[in-house]
């Protein structure tokens, strides 16, 4: 998980004689939003094997219908968040989590198409406002001196509640089914919902925030600003391949190694190597620009998609069981995948914190928080595309078992490594642009 999911606020509602600790609110809202994570990551690690094993719909329905619903949790924040503005943090938080508590009982209680797509409806809508609302709480709490601890233990609450949510879904989908990850999703969203009945005091917002037609305005205003437009559709291209964490992996990894296999824990490699190594990335590039540090990650994507496309490889060597460190053994599908998501969670460490912080350098002073909020329209755009393009892809080299004979199996998946060369192919594509596009406005300021 990486800290695209922070936003700024200039407002602090905490006196300056009491910097030293945060009040209810704040803790509130961060543990509410762990409990949000986790039921989050627990079912979006599985949508995919969820809309096409247990709802019905193949490899591609759902590969565009896990997208449009990833694609509107990151397109209707700052639309929400002006309407929770309005409306007050508190009710809009009950709102959310009710929303959420509701969409997840209904997906899993009523497995069916036509109940299916309203419940994700709900579940986007609620999850919109989980984003505005918490951390918009975290800004509202913080002031000058406390808002960088404030912002790291809401990071480090996303990221636990993230790990937490994918190492629950493995045991529960092995033990009870695809069925009961949405129920413990409810769950998880049911206590946040309580929890904020109870302990959740409102934040004041009287006088601030946007209205519909200023978010439209600077949603307008952001498309239309070519610096930035290119800037987000280059980075959409390192953001199709990070996608594919919860679009192609976890049916890549079960069709070819096994039931038994866990691409919920594997998934986790990715928030454990940003965690710890994020600090210290953004430490060492601190004094290299900001669209340099970029490119080293941008160059880093297409070597996590390759290492995860060099399986065949290694089981050439190995058979299918790779001792690790003699510990314990794995298939080289899983060795491989584990290295890429390492790849990726190190370029992760070099783009995003720096991506923030170039967006919001070329926002108008005093509507950085507005420019921020739609900086997450790569994630838009990644989220339609890499699902998409993850629904042909595995339908082409990695088909779903349940539609081959016998005798269709014993090669289906000779091929399904080459899924992961476009992978490769679109992200040095996106990192040569990046230095193109590094090239031409370096020019350009100079």
């Amino acid at each position: 998980m990486s800290g695209s999911e922070l936003q700024q606020d200039s407002r602090s509602e905490i006196p300056e004689s009491k910097s030293w600790k945060f009040p209810k609110a704040f803790w509130t809202a961060n543990v509410v939003e762990l409990f949000e994570r986790a039921a989050y990551y627990a079912v979006f690690i599985a949508i995919t094997l969820y809309l096409s094993r247990v709802v019905g719909f193949d490899d591609i329905e759902a590969a565009w219908i896990g997208g449009v619903f990833s694609a509107g949790l990151y397109f209707l924040p700052p639309f929400t968040g002006a309407f929770a503005d309005k409306i007050g943090f508190r009710n809009a938080i009950i709102l959310a989590f009710s929303l959420l508590t509701l969409g997840y009982f209904s997906l899993g209680a009523f497995p069916y198409k036509a109940v299916v797509l309203p419940s994700l409806i709900i579940l986007m809508f609620g999850g919109s406002f989980i984003k505005s609302i918490i951390t918009g709480t975290v800004a509202k709490t913080t002031n000058e001196a406390t808002r960088a601890k404030g912002y790291s233990i809401f990071y480090g609450m996303v990221n636990v509640g993230a790990f937490l949510g994918k190492t629950f879904a493995y045991p529960i989908r092995l033990e009870l089914g695809l069925e009961a990850i949405n129920f413990y999703a409810a769950i998880m969203t049911f206590i946040a919902l309580i929890t904020v009945f109870f302990f959740y005091r409102n934040v004041s917002t009287a006088g601030e925030g946007k209205t519909f037609s200023e978010v439209w305005t600077g949603f307008i205003r952001v498309v239309t600003n070519i610096r930035l437009l290119l800037l987000i559709i280059i980075v959409t291209g390192f953001w199709i391949i990070q996608h594919q964490l919860y679009a192609t992996m976890p049916k890549y990894v079960l069709r070819i190694v096994g039931e038994g296999a866990s691409p919920e824990w594997i998934a986790n490699v990715n928030p454990f190597v940003v965690l710890t190594l994020v600090v210290f990335i953004t430490n060492m590039m601190r004094k290299v620009k900001a669209v340099s540090s970029m490119a080293v990650g941008m160059f880093l994507m297409p070597v996590s998609a390759l290492l995860m496309a060099s399986s065949s490889i290694l089981e050439s060597f190995t058979g299918q069981s790779v001792s690790i460190l003699g510990l314990f053994t794995a298939h080289p599908v899983t060795v491989m995948m584990i290295a890429g998501i390492v790849v990726q969670g190190l370029a992760e460490c070099f783009i995003s914190p720096r991506y923030l912080e170039y967006f919001s350098l070329q926002a108008p002073k005093g509507e950085e928080g507005l420019y921020l909020g739609f900086s997450h329209l790569h994630s838009f755009l990644s989220s339609l595309l890499g699902f998409g393009i993850s629904g042909y892809l595995l339908s082409a080299y990695a088909p779903d078992p349940a539609g081959l004979s016998a005798e269709q199996l014993v090669h289906a998946y000779d091929n399904a490594h080459y899924i992961w060369y476009y992978f490769a192919g679109i992200g040095v594509t996106a990192a040569v642009a990046l230095l193109i596009y590094r090239s031409v406005y370096n020019r350009k300021e100079e």
